[in-house]
């Protein structure tokens, strides 16, 4: 390795780059726990067959809706108390929701919890995107986005070896106590000084409405957030039903959603790297997504022409699916590039939780079509749907790399 390469690995894994990836780390992990635990959870608690896919989307939907109402608090507060009072506040509520998870006797409590834990996982990561990308040099912010991505990502192959030893109610707890451990390392993170700089403006800091009231703004926000719905389309649908989907493909061999989720995460973290790389080598954010993007579609097509595949043939293409997708980094530092100080934590907070809380009308749709067209046909509709308006969006959106984030929206 070069002294070039070690300089800029020193320059980038700071403290705070380290403690905020550290943080996603243990959000990934809660936040894809119900999915790993899905089937045994529900079925402890009384469910069977179509139930079990039934109310595994309605508490999924509860724990993404969570996260939709809790970007849009989190975000405001990000703007207007700083950054850290976000990293701080989301991770005991998340903590708490999950701890209290382990001990439900209903599925209406479940859900409840999936819900109130769905608002606290939506701080970690637009809150850590904000402060990283202006604590960097704009030259670096990329490298630091993708170490942080690329590490947390990993929490979906520690859920599963989580749920794969322990009871489920135990994965929900370790989940808890990982949280509340982490926020001790919080405490000496300083907030971003670009905010300290502009705090004292007489300007309006976290205006979320003003993210549809200002139309230049609005198409802004609506492009960002359309680019990266492809990827929750393939986690929640693809990946988080693959033990309905390797049914319907006649993969005779038993495939679970854990394990599904696992090949799939450890995909995303390979794909952070080089999708992150990708865009620092070519210096553009936009011509390194539409690669990866365009590959994600040709991933998601191998994927329905598996059939009769074995369950070997079927996670090796649920990790390409992965690899593919593993673009989240990019897009979450394109859409905090995109918008000046005041705004930025609303934004790089509901931005991706608004993609998340996609999962509502992505398998709200997919179910409602599963009825009258089958499980396949449901799930390529919806895919056409939501890769063509990303396409779209992605080829409006204005290049970043280069931008200087020192700025505040009139």
């Amino acid at each position: 390795m070069s002294l070039s390469s070690l300089s800029t690995i020193k320059q980038v894994l700071i403290l705070p780059v380290i403690v905020i990836a550290m943080g996603y780390f243990v959000d990934i992990y809660d936040l894809i726990i119900f999915g790993v635990v899905r089937v045994t959870s529900l079925q402890e608690l009384g469910l069977s067959g179509d139930e079990i896919t039934s109310w595994g989307s309605i508490i999924l939907n509860m724990q993404m809706g969570g996260m939709l109402l809790g970007g849009i608090l989190w975000g405001i507060l990000g703007d207007k108390r700083g950054r850290l009072s976000v990293l701080f506040a989301s991770i005991i509520l998340y903590s708490l929701a999950n701890l209290l998870n382990a001990f439900v006797t209903n599925i209406e409590q479940y859900a409840l919890l999936r819900f109130i834990a769905g608002i606290g996982l939506a701080g970690e990561l637009g809150a850590g995107v904000t402060l990283v990308a202006e604590i960097l040099p704009k030259n670096l912010r990329g490298y630091g986005i993708m170490a942080i991505a690329s590490f947390g990502v990993l929490g979906v192959v520690a859920a599963n070896l989580v749920s794969q030893h322990f009871t489920w109610r135990s994965a929900y707890i370790f989940g808890a106590v990982l949280g509340f451990a982490l926020l001790v390392l919080r405490l000496k993170v300083s907030e971003s000084g670009m905010f300290k700089h502009h705090v004292s403006d007489d300007v309006k800091r976290g205006d979320f409405f003003a993210l549809f009231t200002h139309k230049a703004l609005f198409i802004k926000y609506i492009k960002a957030i359309a680019i990266g719905v492809p990827l929750w389309y393939v986690v929640s649908i693809l990946v988080m039903f693959s033990p309905e989907f390797a049914k319907a493909l006649e993969i005779s061999e038993k495939v679970t959603a854990g394990e599904a989720l696992m090949y799939c995460y450890i995909g995303l973290a390979i794909g952070d790297l080089g999708s992150g790389y990708l865009s620092q080598m070519m210096q553009s954010r936009k011509k390194a997504f539409f690669v990866f993007i365009l590959a994600s579609l040709l991933s998601v097509v191998y994927y329905y022409t598996l059939q009769g595949a074995s369950a070997n043939e079927f996670y090796s293409a649920i990790f390409f699916l992965g690899v593919f997708c593993g673009y989240w980094a990019l897009f979450i530092t394109m859409a905090a590039e995109q918008f000046g100080t005041n705004i930025r934590a609303t934004v790089a907070t509901t931005v991706p939780n608004f993609v998340r809380g996609s999962v509502v009308p992505i398998t709200s749709s997919f179910i409602y079509l599963k009825g009258s067209m089958g499980i396949l046909n449901a799930g390529i509709v919806v895919g056409v749907v939501i890769f063509t308006l990303a396409l779209i969006a992605l080829t409006l959106t204005h290049d970043t790399f280069h931008k200087d984030l020192d700025y505040i929206e009139a």
